[in-house]
Parts: C-alpha cells; structure tokens; sequence
C-alpha cells in the first residue's frame, strides 16, 4: 500500500515502523507542528502521491476539513483521532455525498476489541444478579487531551446496551451517593502509561476484574493499517467495529 499519514506525532512513527516492516510505502507526513514533511493535507498532497489510503490520528479540529479534502477525491481514510463525536454526521454526509470510504474508531487495537467482547458479555451475565455491581476506571499518560479516552467511552457504552441496570454514564467525580441505573467511569492521567482500562463485577462476596492494558502503542497502530488494507476496494462510512467483525469471523 501506498499510504500518506496524517499526525506524526508518537502514534504516526509507530504506523511508519509497521508500514516499513510490512514493505509498504509512506508517501508522505502530515503535521501540524513541522515534524512532517507537510504542516496540513491539501488536495494538491492527494493529487502528487495518489496514496492508497490516508491514516489519520492528528488534531480533532481539523476533522471535518480533512475529510471533505479526501472524499472529494476518493480517497480512503482510517482514522484514529478521538473527541469528534459531536461531528461525526457532518462526515458521515462528506463521506457519502462523495461516494469515499471512511473508516473510524477509538482503538484499533486487536486485543481492545477481545476485551470489548468479553465485557459485553460479562455485562449481560450479570443481569439476573442483582448482587453485582458494575463499574470501571481508566489510566492514561500525562499528555492525553481527552478524558475518558474514547475506548473507556465505548466499553462504558457496551456496558449500557448489555447490561439493563445501567442506563446512563457519569464521568464526573461524585459528590454524593451514585444511583443504581449510573454507571461510574473513573480517570487517572500521569506518567507514562499507554492506556490501561478495567471493568470490575463487584459484590459481597467476590470481585471480577477484566483488564485491557496497552504495553506500547505497537497494537493500535497495526489495527489500523490493516483496517487500511481491509478499507481498500470499499465504499461507505465504517466504524471500527464492522472491520473487526470481519476479522473475528
């Protein structure tokens, strides 16, 4: 493949390294901050490298503009950027209108996705016992933006459609006693951790605890070119559950 990658920040090296390794070709770097070979995507980019697909995991401002870029000439994007949820029908519409591919997600992480299916079902088990409780937490390194990070959101909102206790999330600290239908996601920001997120089963009798944690940023940035490669030849916008789907049969 043939792939421009926009955000060279920590995540962008580490999809460089995978690309390389796998013999593919990284055409181009975007970044804002002048670590790339480019400060920002434009059409005229595109139209030099013609790449096969463009890897996103840069700034949430410039979100919809880059889309509107890509879908209006096609080309397929895999990105990873989070905190856009509030823009995601804006590029849903870019997407379609222009008939491209777009193909979006929290984590791309293989391993993310199993605990995601794990805590599905946990969640659902515990239905007819009332005597567990659910919650979870979530750790991240000192220079994440956003908090929850994306994938504490999705497993909280895997949470709410399976379990049927849990109607609504609070991602606040609390100042008084958290009610039945809440689900509490708690956050720490520091060091260097990669990301690290547990879902406890708790009662008088026992605790469950199911853990994901993230050793280097090595998982996420596999996942995600090879949901570039699975993008290739496909039109429509996809979340990164219909690649994993496909990958876990």
């Amino acid at each position: 493949m043939n792939i421009i990658i926009n955000g060279y920040g920590r995540m962008g090296r580490e999809i460089e390294s995978i690309l390389l390794e796998r013999g593919d070709t990284v055409s181009a770097r975007i970044d804002f901050g002048g670590t790339g070979d480019y400060k920002s995507l434009t059409k005229e980019i595109l139209i030099r490298y013609k790449p096969d697909a463009v890897i996103e995991f840069a700034g949430r401002d410039c979100v919809v503009e880059n889309a509107r870029i890509c879908s209006s000439l096609k080309i397929p994007v895999v990105i990873g950027t989070t905190g856009w949820n509030d823009q995601i029908d804006e590029v849903k519409k870019l997407v379609e209108t222009n008939d491209s591919a777009y193909l979006y997600g929290s984590n791309f992480s293989i391993g993310a996705h199993m605990f995601f299916s794990i805590v599905e079902k946990a969640a659902a088990m515990i239905n007819p016992l009332p005597e567990y409780d659910i919650f979870m937490s979530e750790i991240h390194h000192n220079k994440k933006v956003d908090s929850p990070s994306g994938t504490a959101l999705t497993t909280a909102e895997k949470i709410i459609k399976n379990n049927n206790r849990k109607t609504s999330i609070i991602k606040d600290a609390l100042n008084r006693q958290i009610e039945e239908h809440e689900l509490h996601v708690a956050s720490l920001r520091g060091g260097y951790v990669h990301g690290t997120h547990s879902v406890i089963l708790d009662s008088i009798a026992d605790t469950i605890e199911i853990t994901h944690r993230a050793r280097n940023r090595k998982g996420f940035a596999l996942g995600s070119v090879l949901a570039a490669s699975w993008l290739s030849g496909k039109k429509g916008f996809y979340r990164v559950e219909d690649y994993i789907s496909d990958l876990f049969g």
